[in-house]
């Protein structure tokens, strides 16, 4: 993965507007972390292959991104975002990770669905 250029993911979502997508989103904050402190409150959330058709995407902040898709009824939005890339199967994946380097986000994007 390469560090997130704004303006290349903005022609990016420009590309993928009006496309059915399938999406994959998930965060942690440590949900594995509790075994090591008890009282550190653990939250998380994972959807895959949710079938979406945006209007508009867009990115904003200086680093970490919030990136934002508009939808015909509401938006989907994933924040703290640093990281992305666009495979070989033209899947964009954005990722964002911690101090530490662990992950916590991932945003992908695909025309097909992703593998189970």
């Amino acid at each position: 993965m390469k560090p997130i250029d704004p303006q290349k993911v903005h022609e990016c979502l420009k590309n993928l507007a009006g496309k059915k997508l399938y999406v994959h989103l998930e965060t942690t904050n440590g949900a594995y972390a509790s075994h090591k402190d008890q009282s550190f409150f653990q939250s998380g959330a994972f959807i895959r292959n949710a079938e979406l058709t945006f209007l508009h995407g867009k990115i904003k902040g200086n680093g970490p991104y919030r990136i934002g898709l508009e939808t015909n009824i509401g938006w989907l939005y994933a924040e703290g975002l640093t990281e992305w890339v666009i495979t070989d199967q033209e899947q964009v994946l954005f990722a964002g990770h911690d101090n530490e380097g662990k992950l916590a986000i991932a945003l992908h994007l695909s025309e097909t669905p992703f593998s189970k």
